[in-house]
């Protein structure tokens, strides 16, 4: 493997773990609570609303659209280019009284008031209960990915250390919810798909560190668990750094360029990124050692050789 550095002495990590799982909780605690007091700005997706997709004749000036929009009465429009500069997606929220067919035809006057040869390509409506229902679907597919998560961590390693990816992993989570609930982004469906992407990342990084130090458990004669957990880290420190930074350089890259289709989808997996790096390293393991984890876990009892009946030939 790859090694970026070679350290001669672990890093203490688990010293700091009593000030580090305060902080995971008090920032969990905090997310609940922005989540419980403003809630999520959702998006379309979830709420119902209309879609209108339409072509320029030239590359569309987005910031100038949104803001003609917004001067007649459509402030709460989502403008964003789709598929090429010229292609542009309209999305607004459901308006009581008024049917997707007239509100298209309010947009399209508005729009060609700005340019003339503005086409209307298509119309979409999202009902609210279509929304209401991915958003159930969405939630549901989180528990499940949880619950799952949860039963394999348990029969690979040790019902210990289910927990603590569990706890890890929900950190995580509620701290990237807690981030859209305090700017108030919108949340869609490319955004909870980002969060689904972030809750695998961030299993697949803390088991890592769990198998180098269930590995630990079985090949040391250490007692000492908050060691034996410090060298399994160190020791996976490198692979860490250059898998999170590969991967978070191409989020970047998405983030910064991807215009503003992926930008929701890419500052989720950036902060999640981050966050969850951040957990599998000084989060997880310590709730694994304040749970009573030892290692005699993980050494198989030696069977007793089978005594002779005493019988003699």
């Amino acid at each position: 493997m790859i090694q970026l550095f070679h350290l001669e002495r672990d890093i203490p990590f688990m010293r700091w773990a009593r000030s580090t799982i305060f902080f995971s909780v008090a920032f969990i605690l905090a997310s609940i609570a922005l989540l419980a007091i403003k809630g999520l700005n959702l998006g379309v997706d979830f709420t119902g609303g209309t879609v209108i997709e339409v072509g320029y004749p030239r590359a569309a000036d987005i910031p100038a659209i949104r803001a003609h929009l917004g001067s007649h009465g459509h402030a709460d429009a989502a403008v964003i280019n789709f598929g090429s500069s010229s292609e542009v997606l309209i999305r607004l929220p459901a308006n009581a009284g008024v049917t997707s067919a007239q509100l298209s035809e309010q947009v399209l006057e508005v729009l060609r008031q700005q340019e003339a040869r503005v086409e209307l390509r298509r119309v979409e409506f999202v009902g609210p209960q279509v929304g209401r229902e991915l958003f159930e679907d969405g939630a549901l597919a989180l528990l499940v990915v949880s619950l799952g998560i949860v039963l394999y961590l348990a029969m690979r390693f040790e019902w210990r250390f289910a927990l603590g990816a569990i706890f890890a992993t929900a950190h995580d989570i509620f701290i990237v919810l807690g981030i859209w609930s305090l700017f108030q982004w919108e949340f869609s469906l490319t955004v909870l798909a980002a969060i689904l992407a972030v809750l695998g990342y961030s299993v697949n990084d803390t088991v890592v560190v769990f198998d180098r130090i269930r590995e630990n458990f079985r090949k040391t004669r250490l007692t000492d668990v908050a060691a034996i957990m410090d060298n399994a880290k160190t020791a996976t420190l490198a692979r860490t750094i250059i898998t999170s930074g590969t991967t978070l350089l191409v989020v970047l890259a998405i983030l910064f360029l991807g215009g503003e289709v992926l930008w929701g989808f890419a500052m989720a997996l950036a902060i999640g990124i981050v966050v969850g790096t951040y957990s599998s390293v000084l989060v997880a393991s310590p709730v694994v050692m304040w749970l009573g984890v030892s290692r005699e876990d993980f050494i198989k009892p030696k069977e007793e050789a089978p005594r002779g009946d005493g019988a003699q030939v």
